[in-house]
């Protein structure tokens, strides 16, 4: 009953904040956690491992029907889900099973192949969101110069207000983020448009200083424009939707790892650092503004889900791939009280970065965070 109780309470301040869009982010992130444990199940049918619940949601059961071993459930709390192997119990890691369709009964790369399937269907979600979203067209800065530094490549070469970036070095550019990438420092022949006409221009970058996306100054060839904030809708369809979406996803993830490492670093600082509330605020925002933008925050958001947890985190489907990958190498067990040990430790880690996380969501929402 408590768990049916704080779900309405979560609903009613959810619809008040943001009006029935909400839910649709309670749809989203309990489709993409349901998509992660999709994977886990299916890997384990593979390997016919016994699958005791399947379930979406936490917390007390509205519905639930067994089918062979397996009881599917629908949970009250709608933002999580669990598969529950035989043999294996995050929150009892001591407890083992050793029947012909246990989880214990697996070599450790079968374990590995189980455990990894959650993140790759989530990879896999992205994939497929990026690719909906190559057909729909997303809106990107369009390349054309709004303004021209002083004292820059480009004024020294000609470039006027409202050219229009046609190709860098012979790449077409189609987008404004795509002219950072083709700058090199090196001599550089850039096609433009202007009033109809096209037009080749040579210009060679001078190095400057710009801010990166973790806001750390660096130097970088520079040509010195800026753009005009024109919007145009991009479409990706047939054989381009595919690169795009794995191109999108890789890059997705690359940026999630790297920004791990600048928090570790302390580039990025403690306070920046999001949880569930501030998923939901951005989710039901985007669900605002239209179909393509929510589609790339659900895709984000689940590239995101992918990458944290092959952290090496005991507790996080990471961690038990560091396991079953020292049982692997050293060909016995991981010592029974290192292990719990550890996944006590994962457990108690994990439950501090979300109270910590969400207590920056209440600041950053209060507006005592900025």
């Amino acid at each position: 009953m408590k768990s049916i109780i704080f779900v309405i309470l979560l609903l009613i301040a959810g619809v008040y904040a943001y009006s029935w869009y909400f839910f649709i982010t309670v749809f989203a992130i309990s489709f993409l956690i349901f998509f992660h444990e999709l994977g886990h199940f299916t890997a384990a049918r593979i390997l016919k491992v016994g699958v005791l619940k399947f379930s979406v949601g936490f917390g007390e059961s509205l519905y639930s029907k067994k089918i062979g071993q397996t009881e599917y459930a629908i949970s009250a709390i709608p933002l999580g889900g669990y598969v529950s192997l035989k043999g294996q119990d995050d929150s009892n890691p001591a407890a083992k099973s050793m029947d012909d369709d246990s989880y214990n009964k697996l070599t450790p790369l079968g374990r590995i192949f189980i455990l990894f399937a959650g993140p790759f269907f989530n990879f896999t979600l992205a994939f497929l969101l990026f690719i909906a979203l190559g057909y729909i067209g997303v809106d990107r800065l369009a390349p054309v110069v709004g303004s021209v530094m002083p004292d820059s490549a480009a004024l020294q070469a000609g470039i006027m207000k409202n050219d229009k970036i046609l190709s860098i070095d012979g790449v077409t550019i189609r987008e404004w983020d795509q002219i950072t990438k083709q700058i090199l420092p090196k001599p550089t022949t850039i096609e433009i448009e202007r009033e109809g006409k096209n037009l080749t221009i040579n210009l060679t970058p001078k190095i400057g200083e710009s801010l990166n996306l973790f806001r750390e100054k660096i130097q970088k060839p520079l040509i010195g424009i800026s753009p005009s904030g024109e919007i145009i809708n991009l479409k990706n369809t047939g054989l381009d939707s595919i690169k795009f979406a794995y191109k999108e996803t890789l890059e997705a993830s690359k940026l999630i790892f790297v920004g791990i490492g600048k928090l570790i670093e302390g580039v990025v600082p403690m306070k920046d650092m999001g949880g569930i509330i501030q998923i939901a605020d951005i989710t039901s925002k985007a669900a605002k503004i239209g179909i393509s933008t929510l589609l790339i925050i659900t895709a984000l958001i689940s590239v995101n889900l992918g990458v944290l947890n092959l952290l090496p985190i005991p507790a996080l489907d990471g961690g038990h791939i560091l396991f079953n990958l020292y049982e692997l190498i050293f060909r016995r067990e991981m010592n029974e009280k290192v292990y719990i040990g550890l996944t006590y430790c994962g457990w108690a880690l994990l439950l501090t970065l979300m109270i910590f996380a969400t207590f920056n969501d209440i600041l950053r929402l209060s507006g005592s965070g900025q």
